[in-house]
């Protein structure tokens, strides 16, 4: 991308709307202008007779979209201005609800790295394709927050647990366990992925995707039996029990480096989506938390430690399981008094 090119790519080809994310040095980190092109083309396609499928890929070799611009967030929360922060993630939400209610066929190529808002953009889709290089992950936890942009209903309702896993760990999923968790439906080679786009200008979307799939995806890297058993939980501290029992080391030291607070949210938040029915009961629920933890200390710290400083060393507060108080978890569920707060 030169300076004169806008981030998103908004084009028409035959019967195609085509969106190409297009900060590929920023792996395609979403913006706020970015969210507005998106929402404005989708809008204005879903109203266009000769536009029958739209399709949503990422520029550069890395990946669709490595998630939302944290980096800005961050700016955001430092300076006090909470209002610009709260206009990104209601904006990206509703995004995220206009993708998972869209009317015509939308094609997801989830080709390398897509993570956080990424996701959100590309999981609701009716089509979501992947490739031996896909590596799908929420990694919130590990800078102070929690997995949101409406994961949680598909989470929550992954077999055998593994989607409270994915969200816990914040270790990204290859294809297979994608397709496995929820989050992606189909295998196709990413060598098959140019012509894929060029099919979706003449064919339908179920026919362009049937003619490409095919090749040998990657083997899940997941120990469904270890998961279902250590993830059923409803407590940080019995998963990390099981997990010790089973000498999980991996795991453990994934769970060492989230917030021990963002860890019980997060928990939390999956078993409340159980009952959820709608992705904007999931977002719903997204918005409350993201006011609630961008005014908690372990965010700010996250992406210190993560994109400012590069240290890897956050000082979470609190820095254990034990000292995170139910009460205050209890308190970021509650949209009146977040709001309350924050005027």
């Amino acid at each position: 991308m030169t300076g004169s090119e806008p981030e998103v790519l908004v084009e028409t080809k035959g019967r195609l709307g085509h969106l190409v994310l297009n900060r590929p040095k920023a792996i395609n980190a979403l913006t706020l202008a970015m969210v507005d092109t998106m929402s404005e083309a989708l809008e204005a396609w879903a109203e266009d007779d000769s536009v029958e499928t739209v399709a949503l890929t990422g520029a550069g070799d890395r990946g669709l979209c490595a998630g939302g611009d944290i980096r800005t967030l961050y700016d955001a929360t430092t300076t006090g201005d909470l209002d610009h922060a709260e206009t990104f993630w209601r904006r990206e939400y509703a995004l995220d609800a206009l993708v998972a209610g869209y009317p015509k066929p939308y094609v997801a190529v989830m080709d390398g790295v897509v993570m956080g808002g990424g996701v959100g953009v590309s999981a609701h889709a009716s089509h979501r394709i992947v490739t031996e290089t896909t590596k799908v992950g929420m990694p919130e936890v590990t800078i102070g927050y929690t997995p949101d942009v409406g994961t949680s209903i598909i989470l929550s309702h992954s077999p055998d647990e593994l989607g409270t896993y994915a969200a816990l760990t914040g270790i990204p999923l290859n294809a297979t366990d994608a397709i496995t968790v929820g989050l992606a439906d189909t295998y196709v080679p990413s060598e098959r992925i140019e012509e894929l786009v060029r099919r979706l200008a003449d064919e339908p979307a179920d026919e362009a995707i049937a003619a490409l799939t095919g090749g040998s995806p990657p083997e899940s890297a997941l120990d469904r039996t270890t998961i279902g058993r250590c993830f059923a939980h409803d407590t940080i501290a019995e998963i990390r029990g099981d997990l010790t029992r089973a000498g999980d080391r991996r795991t453990l030291e994934a769970l060492d480096r989230a917030a021990p607070f963002s860890l019980a949210v997060t928990l939390r938040a999956l078993r409340n989506a159980r009952s959820f029915d709608r992705v904007e009961q999931s977002l719903e629920q997204d918005l409350t938390l993201s006011l609630a933890l961008i005014r908690r200390p372990d965010f700010r710290e996250g992406v210190r430690a993560a994109v400012i400083d590069k240290d890897r060393n956050p000082h979470w507060q609190p820095d254990s399981l034990a000292d995170v108080a139910g009460a205050d978890v209890d308190a970021v569920f509650q949209p009146d008094l977040n709001r309350k707060e924050r005027r």
